[in-house]
């Protein structure tokens, strides 16, 4: 399928691994030049290095806080240093904090509730007020936001997460139409469960606690959550998705929140 994206650019949030990694390589892949942004410097050269090297396209990697507006300005000022970074057709907002314990978040208090929307949505909302100046307003602009399931779905105990996949769902529709008179398509991905790096080590400890291959407790996690399918999604599945909403194929799509969870979201349990 011709995707018409070669040549074009993308900027990654969380692009040093997981989805936001695989959407990088999904990208590169089509001939899309790609610089990923996450806060460990080492591991976003690594990741963009690699890239560079697989696909042979210009790939970046630079370390940026979404948390600080100065951080963010540095980097995309790095960015455009690069000659072919002068523009950008495609931003992928991907980052999101990790969820941090299994407590109740009601009884956080409100420095944990600010650290767990500072970087999913007040970072996603940096990212669209610093990248879409450098947009082009000739039909090729992309936004895809990652949101997550539990945007849509009780998944207890993430309330703050949840929250935060919440607002970044409501955010692609009034950006949708914010922008649309620029020409600017914008569309959020929701995946369910997906096998990250974090999610293999997560199936191998539990593994390990119930006596089972890591490949067991996976599937058993799906089960219990109701994925019809009964499995986890592969990010490379994630990424196509991606691949196709950054592409001319998906010129007239706006606004919308595409699942990729397995039938999760139509069988949560």
């Amino acid at each position: 399928m011709e995707t018409g994206l070669a040549g074009r650019t993308a900027v990654i949030s969380g692009g040093s691994r997981g989805i936001g990694k695989a959407i990088g390589r999904g990208l590169a892949r089509e001939g899309v030049h790609v610089a990923l942004l996450a806060r460990t410097e080492r591991d976003v050269q690594a990741a963009a290095a690699a890239i560079a090297q697989e696909f042979g396209v210009t790939a970046l990697g630079l370390s940026v806080d979404l948390a600080s507006t100065q951080s963010l300005r540095g980097a995309l000022a790095q960015l455009r240093a690069h000659a072919v970074f002068r523009h950008l057709n495609i931003l992928v907002n991907n980052a999101a904090p990790p969820i941090k314990g299994m407590e109740r978040q009601i009884d956080w208090s409100d420095e944990q509730w600010q650290a767990a929307l500072e970087l999913k949505t007040f970072g996603a909302l940096r990212m669209l007020r610093e990248c879409l100046p450098m947009m082009p307003q000739d039909g090729s602009g992309r936004v895809i936001n990652i949101a997550g399931a539990s945007g849509t779905i009780v998944w207890r105990p993430a309330l703050m997460h949840s929250l935060g996949n919440a607002a970044i769902l409501h955010m692609t529709s009034f950006m949708a139409a914010d922008v649309a008179a620029s020409r600017i398509t914008v569309n959020a991905i929701v995946p369910g469960l997906v096998g990250t790096e974090f999610r293999q080590g997560w199936a191998r400890q539990l593994g390990e606690q119930q006596g089972c291959s890591p490949e067991q407790a996976a599937a058993a996690a799906c089960a219990s959550k109701g994925v019809l399918l009964g499995r986890w999604a592969e990010m490379s599945e994630v990424a196509d998705v991606a691949v196709f909403l950054a592409s001319d194929r998906a010129a007239y799509i706006t606004g919308a929140k595409i699942p990729v969870d397995g039938g999760l979201s139509v069988n949560a349990r």
